[in-house]
């Protein structure tokens, strides 16, 4: 099952780090910004705070998934890279270990998504008033004696939790996953889900810089 307490704080995950923007590693159990109530107030960047008091949110991770993420340093770096991120012009690729035998090499999942009311945080497909959401996926490798697929992830769009329920919609679950994978969620103790790639403009020189941190499964 995936994990829910916050890894011990230790040394700063900090992958780079100029004037500009930060881009850390952030572990899988790990509130990327404080959420509600005293006991959600430990996060990634109350963490990297406590090095660079100007480090501001760009976009999030879910609190089990591990990977790259890049934060802002000041307002208008924030500014910087909502518009970049709403503008899809960060690319990301996830890798992902997930339940059965994934058929096809490579493909596409395109189905709309919306949050599901009564069962918040959750999300749900919903063909007539669910967002556009579309996820590009390659097989990386299959283990057919544990009954898994291992695959690299593109999600053109960003919704909340979209390659978890694309891929549990698809049959095939991400192991560890507590919301959405049935029985594969005992099959890992914690969600098998690292953002390893980044690769975005950077916005003092122009030119893009790209990232990559392999996940520890």
């Amino acid at each position: 099952m995936a994990a829910y307490l916050p890894p011990p704080a230790g040394e700063l995950p900090v992958i780079f780090a100029d004037d500009w923007l930060i881009v850390a590693n952030k572990p899988s159990g790990l509130l990327s910004v404080p959420g509600r109530g005293p006991d959600k107030q430990d996060c990634l960047v109350s963490r990297l705070q406590t090095g660079f008091a100007d480090v501001m949110i760009a976009h999030r991770l879910d609190m089990s998934t591990s990977g790259l993420l890049v934060l802002a340093r000041g307002e208008a770096m924030q500014r910087y890279f909502f518009k970049q991120f709403r503008e899809r012009q960060v690319a990301k690729r996830y890798l992902a270990v997930v339940a059965g035998q994934v058929a096809d090499a490579a493909g596409e999942i395109d189905l709309p998504l919306i949050v599901d009311w009564p069962n918040r945080p959750r999300q749900k497909v919903d063909f007539e008033t669910g967002k556009p959401s579309l996820t590009r996926f390659r097989v990386d490798s299959r283990d057919p004696h544990g009954d898994t697929t291992r695959l690299a992830l593109e999600p053109v769009t960003g919704r909340t939790h979209q390659l978890r329920v694309h891929l549990a919609t698809l049959g095939h679950p991400i192991l560890g996953d507590d919301l959405y994978g049935g029985e594969a969620a005992g099959r890992a103790d914690r969600l098998l889900l690292h953002a390893v790639d980044l690769a975005f403009v950077h916005p003092a020189t122009g030119r893009t810089v790209e990232f990559h941190c392999a996940p520890d499964f």
